[in-house]
């Protein structure tokens, strides 16, 4: 008979069970390089299309209640500078408003226009690009660009953390990526190697007869098709979204405690058509929980970190009739760190009344928000503003210096 395989064995072999090894960083070699300096920035891409006036509410623009009877309840904010208020669900991150770690950018939108395509809108934020590059040509991604043009870079010195392909990290620059959801479906034979190999071991035995377990209940909710199951599922999906988004930026600071200067990774879900209220809810959730990860995990790091999200666009500025938004133009952009220039939110309010709405049903957008994170890579990095303005964001007028950091 066969000697049994051994576990380092089986682990290095474990595509045959279809897990993918790319998916851990203690089975993936990483190489790092360190950067000149010890500023650090993080790229949150919000996919779906946030709603900036949900997210941070115009309350004293006296049209904002009108278009929005079902999504301006005063009661569902937290006042902020007099005029705008933070949608209640991101109350976690009120102390680094109070401390100056949180800000906001309102009335900000990409060059895109129009066509409201998630996936048109979501290249060219990550690409970093105007609309006179033909979308689905923009495979290099802003970050990458940033990368080539910075002495010093031998190595792989950023993390595209997370399962999507990140255009915004894509090109010649060398950069590493990590998944923390490993999936691993497991036929009846499959399990039963695992249950034959860790046998001996109690720690990995109850492990995988607890997976097993969990993997069968799922199968019997899904089967079973009533209100509870897909409460239940609803809870887990849920539940497992905000770990993940935890262990997204968990990983991305760990290795920004070490060399790592630059990571990117995405939060979805932000796509809330009906019933907004809950599905917004549930995505700023996840966004505070991985700024908060941030904050801890990077401790006195934080102080040299920047975090900027951003989404492709914003949402129609009236409500629709299903409790929820549209695709819409100009939206906001949410930043944090201790590097950041916080409790404040910067932009030109272009109002939301008469006349003043872009194309009558978009907020209009008043500034790039290309000139926001260009003027936030001038600052960490030192780039000269033409090679931001001509290589990193191509055809970019970065305008004035909004002094977004400290």
């Amino acid at each position: 008979m066969a000697a049994l395989i051994s576990r380092r064995r089986f682990l290095a072999r474990s595509s045959l069970l279809g897990c993918s090894l790319a998916a851990s960083p203690l089975v993936t070699p990483i190489t790092l390089a360190a950067l000149p300096g010890d500023a650090r920035l993080v790229v949150i891409i919000l996919r779906g299309g946030m709603d900036g006036l949900d997210v941070v509410r115009p309350v004293g623009d006296p049209s904002f209640a009108a278009l929005r009877p079902g999504l301006s309840d005063p009661s569902g904010t937290l006042p902020l500078d007099g005029f705008f208020a933070m949608n209640a669900h991101l109350s976690d991150l009120a102390p680094l408003w109070n401390s100056g770690e949180l800000a906001f950018a309102h009335a900000v939108s990409t060059p895109y226009r129009d066509k409201r395509s998630h996936f048109d809108g979501q290249d060219l934020l990550e690409a970093g690009t105007g609309m006179d590059v033909e979308i689905g040509q923009r495979r290099n991604g802003w970050l990458n660009r940033m990368l080539q043009t910075m002495p010093g870079v031998s190595a792989k010195t950023a993390f595209a953390v997370g399962r999507e392909d990140l255009i915004i990290l894509n090109g010649a620059a060398p950069v590493s990526s990590w998944s923390p959801e490993a999936r691993m479906d497991l036929s009846p034979q499959g399990r039963r190697i695992l249950e034959a190999l860790y046998h001996d071991d109690p720690l990995f035995r109850e492990a995988g007869e607890l997976a097993g377990d969990l993997v069968e209940a799922l199968d019997l909710a899904m089967d079973d098709g009533s209100e509870t199951s897909e409460m239940v599922m609803s809870q887990m999906q849920n539940a497992g979204r905000a770990a993940r988004a935890r262990a997204l930026a968990r990983f991305a600071a760990e290795r920004m405690n070490e060399e790592t200067r630059i990571a990117a990774f995405s939060i979805g879900g932000w796509d809330t058509h009906r019933t907004q209220q809950n599905g917004i809810k549930r995505a700023l959730g996840e966004l505070s929980d991985a700024i908060l990860t941030l904050r801890e995990t990077l401790g006195e790091n934080w102080s040299r970190t920047s975090v900027l999200a951003m989404t492709e666009f914003g949402r129609t500025a009236r409500q629709n009739g299903s409790g929820g938004t549209d695709h819409g133009t100009a939206g906001a952009m949410v930043m944090a760190g201790g590097a950041i220039r916080g409790g404040r939110v910067y932009g030109d309010w272009p109002g939301l009344g008469e006349g003043q709405l872009y194309q009558d049903r978009d907020l209009t957008p008043t500034r790039d928000v290309r000139s926001f994170a260009g003027h936030a890579v001038r600052g960490l990095f030192g780039f000269d503003k033409r090679l931001i303005e001509n290589n990193i964001f191509p055809g970019l007028d970065m305008g004035t210096d909004p002094r977004i950091l400290l």
